[in-house]
């Protein structure tokens, strides 16, 4: 019999709060890989303005050939960066919205209602200031660039605050980022799309039926789901929408719970608990290949009652914050400065209006319609932060880098408004970056608030 008091004093650390766990390790990472995208945005830009210039660029545009027999797919590699790696990214973005829905943020209309309110004011504002800066002219299709979050720089520069930022405000912003990224999802699938193959998107449509028929059945090996879902990713790129969408309709038909023999799973793990408790008796050399043959049976145990969604998600995240990010940054960050080309891509409409998206837009949209949900009753302010709190996430959200970048390339393709777009994008994201900061760090922290029932 295991000793549950035993267990809490080996333990102490033991998080028993699942949700509380997850938040955590998304969070760790997501911090993380931000300071890694900074690395490699400034290796693509140091890059961009070097004498290896021409090499830079010109290694993105070599074309990769994949193919049997008499079919064949060639694109230049920074397609393959854009259209195939980022199709994974937003697989893992669809995990993660699919999880905040069924057992997040967002999952209690009432917890939901703050960041729904605050997503849905940091993507209108931004995108009407974009419009109204460049109305009337060829540029006006960027007006999807201002409105998304880039979450891996924003809650980076959370981590940095350290107790400056209270964890109500790293949830708030999490949850305000997902949402984010739900509508830039629909915004890229509704509006960036070139014109549609019909048959190609037919057949798209058959393969997600096909998909969410093993939903239904109940299956939980991920290879149908993954054969199935390149054939997706196929027939959406020839079909004219974004390939990556596949990525995301993947993500929805993933089985969020798993088959589990809860007997079995029970007394794997006491067997297991119980061995690992006996041999800590024992300092030998034998005891100790025991303790790690009782762990990794733990493990393994705990592995087979993980869901499908929880699997990939563990095992796919870290990918894409180490590397399928990064690399994106490398291929896409990189934009040459010249004296007066700097000056005049700066002052253009389209720099202007994505710097007054981001850098106004999102915290005016964003706290403006959180304030608005608070005095209607809709929501209320999480415990533990102040409406300065939300103002300097708000300029946070600010930084759109990684999906602001992305819509970019798809609103001006191959077109000479895209380096004023990225030099908005790098601008704007790193003011707001540095103005939320200041803000955060001269805030005091808002008082804990003390049950009734203690004060009597």
């Amino acid at each position: 019999m295991i000793n549950s008091k035993r267990l809490k004093k080996k333990f102490p650390t033991l998080q028993l709060n699942g949700i509380t766990s997850v938040f955590q390790e998304f969070f760790r990472l997501e911090a993380s890989g931000g300071i890694i995208l900074i690395v490699m945005t400034l290796a693509a830009l140091i890059l961009a303005n070097s004498s290896q210039a021409d090499a830079f660029f010109g290694l993105w545009e070599t074309k990769l050939t994949f193919g049997f027999g008499s079919w064949q797919l060639s694109k230049p590699i920074i397609l393959w960066i854009n259209d195939g790696l980022m199709a994974i990214f937003f697989f893992v973005v669809g995990l993660e919205i699919k999880r905040e829905i069924i057992a997040g943020d967002l999952a209690s209309p009432r917890r939901a209602a703050l960041p729904l309110a605050a997503a849905l004011g940091g993507m209108i504002v931004p995108a009407l200031l974009y419009t109204a800066v460049n109305l009337g002219q060829e540029s006006i299709g960027g007006w999807g660039i201002p409105m998304a979050t880039d979450i891996a720089f924003a809650l980076g520069v959370l981590a940095l605050l350290g107790s400056r930022a209270p964890l109500p405000l790293k949830v708030f912003v999490t949850a305000l980022a997902i949402v984010d990224d739900i509508g830039a999802v629909l915004v890229i699938a509704l509006f960036y799309t070139a014109e549609i193959a019909w048959s190609s998107l037919l057949i798209g449509a058959l393969i997600f039926i096909l998909l969410i028929v093993l939903n239904r059945a109940h299956v939980t090996h991920t290879w149908p789901y993954a054969l199935l879902g390149i054939g997706l990713w196929l027939a959406l790129l020839y079909s004219g929408v974004h390939a990556t969408i596949a990525g995301v309709l993947v993500a929805i038909t993933i089985p969020a719970r798993a088959k589990v023999d809860v007997a079995s799973f029970l007394a794997k793990s006491k067997q297991a608990l119980q061995a690992y408790e006996d041999a800590c008796c024992d300092d030998s050399v034998l005891a100790e290949a025991g303790k790690q043959s009782a762990a990794r049976i733990l493990e393994l145990a705990s592995e087979s009652v993980e869901s499908p969604l929880q699997r990939l998600e563990h095992s796919l995240h870290p990918w894409v914050i180490y590397a399928i990010m990064p690399i994106f940054a490398l291929a896409n960050a990189g934009v040459t400065f010249g004296g007066s080309d700097l000056t005049s891509a700066l002052t253009s409409p389209i720099a202007l209006g994505v710097m007054m998206g981001l850098i106004f837009g999102k915290p005016l949209g964003i706290v403006g319609f959180s304030w608005l949900a608070i005095r209607l009753g809709l929501a209320e302010l999480p415990t533990g932060l102040r409406m300065r709190h939300l103002i300097g996430g708000g300029f946070l959200a600010g930084i759109g880098f990684t999906m602001a970048l992305f819509i970019a390339n798809l609103a001006f393709p191959g077109s000479a408004f895209l380096d004023n777009a990225k030099i908005g994008i790098l601008m704007a994201s790193l003011l707001a970056g540095i103005v939320g900061s200041a803000i955060l760090l001269s805030t005091r922290k808002a008082p804990t608030l003390v049950p009734a029932a203690q004060n009597n």
